[in-house]
């Protein structure tokens, strides 16, 4: 099997290394990449979110599968070029990826199937805006309803703040508090039929505690020692199958991975927000301990052949992102860094870096993602904050506590 990536963050750089251990995969390549995926697959230039370039690469190439890793070419329909182009596609089309391009449009789809999610209104005005501000009262939860790199929401005590947010974006989603802690979800999808993945938890502030303004994620762990027994079963049976279900009946069948970010809250778990892509830290983990080989199950996804659900190996695996400066402002970038080889139980996963001269450079907001491996938690994050520890890169931060 030839298979072509398209993207070029730390999600794509752990797809291209699960895909290079599948002895289905013959032949690897990438587009655009970084400096860490053209170790593990053939880069090649093109605009991602050009969909006749990204099927004129795949013809080119006569690759038999093409996954899309960001969201943003989704919703551009790259995924409906490449399979006008006869080839093979992991990733919905550009209706259906709409599922995260409009938090409206995914409240729609989630009160059609019957999903549990916060109760919400769609603003476009100051006044609608203020309304549900009062309505919903503090913690406030603003909602960029465009794709905004996982930086579109702000949750907030002020309402100046919040006000603010909305009245910056052309229109937003409002919604209640949802209490609880959050976690992740992907499920493979083939058109009618999911199949689930492990569950992972993310930490989207940018520094300890929970502090910070919100980011893209800043770390991330798998399993979830702490989750109830059946609650990826419950997960899969309330929410991923009637939303699956409803995009099947809207003539939009969803084939790639619906990700479903929910909080466990003191009424049950509700959805926070769909993804029509893997999620970015947490992909770098569940994929570290997918046992069941990574190609076959993407193919069965874009051909309507999904099987069993995958299987996973023991242990755990542990995070770590390291950010560039002033990250998730605008980064500074251009800075060398040193300190990237791996461990025996932890490795690094390139995000926003490049090559200059014989340096790897910083290239982006989240420059790395380091990925621990154990018999456990603590220790996958011991061995995580290890090779952390050696990395070397001026003026750069992460979390020092994920997962604790």
């Amino acid at each position: 099997m030839r298979v072509l990536v398209i993207g070029s963050g730390g999600r794509e750089h752990a797809l291209c290394r699960s895909l290079q251990l599948d002895p289905q995969v013959v032949e690897l390549h990438c587009a655009p990449g970084n400096a860490g995926i053209e170790d593990v697959a053939t880069v090649h230039p093109v605009d991602p979110l050009d969909p006749a370039q990204v099927a004129e690469l795949a013809t080119r190439l006569r690759v038999d599968l093409v996954v899309v890793g960001p969201e943003a070419p989704l919703v551009a329909g790259v995924a409906d070029a490449v399979r006008e182009a006869g080839i093979a596609c992991f990733g919905p089309s550009g209706e259906a990826a709409m599922i995260e391009g409009s938090k409206a449009f995914a409240k729609e789809i989630m009160a059609a199937a019957g999903v549990p999610t916060a109760r919400s209104r769609t603003c476009v005005t100051e006044a609608e805006a203020a309304a549900a501000l009062a309505e919903f009262g503090a913690p406030y939860v603003v909602k960029d309803d465009g794709l905004a790199a996982g930086k579109g929401v702000v949750v907030t005590d002020d309402h100046d703040t919040a006000l603010a947010h909305a009245l910056a974006c052309e229109r937003v989603v409002i919604e209640e508090y949802l209490d609880g802690p959050e976690i992740s979800l992907f499920a493979l999808c083939d058109g009618s039929t999911a199949v689930p993945l492990q569950l992972a938890q993310d930490f989207k502030r940018a520094y300890d505690g929970g502090e910070g303004p919100n980011t893209g994620g800043m770390g991330a762990y798998t399993p979830l020692p702490w989750a109830p027994e059946g609650l990826t079963d419950q997960l899969m049976r309330e929410v991923v199958h009637p939303t699956i279900g409803e995009l099947a009946k809207r003539g939009l069948p969803f084939q790639g991975v619906l990700f479903v970010g929910l909080a466990l809250t003191s009424k049950g778990p509700k959805v926070v927000e769909f993804n029509a892509r893997f999620g970015d830290p947490e992909t770098q983990v569940v994929l570290d301990r997918l046992e069941t080989p990574l190609g076959g199950l993407l193919m069965a996804c874009a051909t309507g052949e999904l099987g069993p659900d995958p299987v996973f190996k023991p242990g755990s695996a542990v995070a770590v992102v390291v950010a560039a400066e002033n990250y998730p402002a605008t980064p500074v970038k251009g800075d060398v860094i040193k300190g990237l080889e791996p461990t025996e139980h932890a490795y690094v996963l390139h995000s926003g870096t490049a090559r200059s001269g014989g340096d790897v450079v910083s290239a982006g907001g989240r420059v790395l993602t380091v990925v621990g491996t154990g018999h456990d938690q603590d220790t996958a994050r011991a061995h995580a904050y290890e090779l952390v520890s050696r990395v070397q890169l001026r003026g750069s931060h992460h979390r020092t506590d994920i997962a604790r």
